[in-house]
């Protein structure tokens, strides 16, 4: 027991795997609620578990801005949530699935926060369909309904993936060879569809994931990178002094401007001091004869 929970540590901790800690924490919050409410009701009878009770009214993100004012964080719970044991699985394997594709093309610095932004346009798209639809408004659904679950996060994945790749292709099951762009488009079809359905804001939901996958995508390919440039405001800048015995180009006249410095910092804190140019060397070199970087 003590080795598998080291392996889980290592792949959810260590391995930095964006995948593997968002299925783990995906898995143990299922799990961990899930195990508490069964033991609940061996001891209390399987009638109503409080432990899903107040799990339920407090995680789950509300289409109704009254609860959803003093429930401000479920916006965010909510995509780390499931409903049943087939929900988190198949959520789980088209995560795995896509996340391993959008991760060897775009890396993994990526993964988390297209999971969050996705399930954060699939929240507000449920929460403003449900309070300016007609249909909707004219039953006052948003004063009961709720969502759960990762779905507008994957389908974000998904989306973002085919949106890249589209002519990349899979084996599926029955069906054989299946480019990306076919799956992208059966899904948003059977969600748009599914509306009229019983479960009208889980697919709303998903349709919100999927736009955003889709807007995050055709931003980065015009150089817009959301996610990246989020996660660069975290990020220190490195503080080098450049000295370099073997590298001495003919000193250029005046001095390099900040920005060109900064720029060329963050391509060696990307990507490492070889992936430099002559010309940023020499520059990064002028710079450090005047100043410490």
């Amino acid at each position: 027991m003590s080795t598998l929970w080291k392996d889980i540590q290592y792949k959810m901790l260590k391995s930095h795997s964006r995948l593997s800690l968002l299925i783990g924490i995906n898995v143990i919050v299922f799990l961990g609620i899930n195990i508490v409410a069964v033991i609940e009701q061996l001891f209390t009878g399987f009638g109503q578990s409080t432990v899903l009770y107040y799990t339920n009214e407090y995680l789950l993100l509300p289409a109704s801005l009254t609860k959803l004012l003093y429930r401000f964080w479920t916006p965010v719970t909510y995509m780390f949530m499931h409903a049943g044991i087939f929900h988190i699985l198949f959520n789980m394997l088209w995560l795995y699935w896509m996340g391993q594709i959008f991760e060897e093309y775009l890396g993994n610095k990526r993964t988390i926060g297209l999971y969050i932004f996705g399930g954060l346009a699939g929240g507000l798209l449920f929460v403003a369909a449900y309070n300016l639809i007609p249909a909707f408004t004219s039953l006052n659904a948003a004063s009961t309904a709720t969502i759960v679950g990762a779905s507008a996060s994957v389908m974000a994945i998904i989306i973002a993936t085919a949106t890249l790749l589209p002519n990349y292709t899979i084996q599926l099951f029955l069906l054989g060879p299946v480019k990306l762009k076919w799956i992208a488009l059966f899904y948003v079809v059977v969600d748009f569809i599914g509306i009229a359905g019983a479960n009208a804001g889980g697919e709303i939901a998903h349709l919100g994931g999927a736009l955003m996958g889709f807007i995050y995508i055709k931003q980065l390919q015009r150089g817009n990178d959301w996610i990246g440039g989020i996660s660069k405001l975290f990020e220190s800048k490195p503080k080098l002094k450049v000295v370099s015995s073997t590298y001495s180009p003919k000193k250029a006249a005046g001095v390099p401007r900040q920005e060109d410095v900064d720029r060329i910092l963050d391509k060696i804190s990307a990507s490492g001091y070889d992936s430099l140019s002559k010309q940023e060397k020499e520059t990064l070199f002028r710079a450090s004869n005047s100043n410490e970087v």
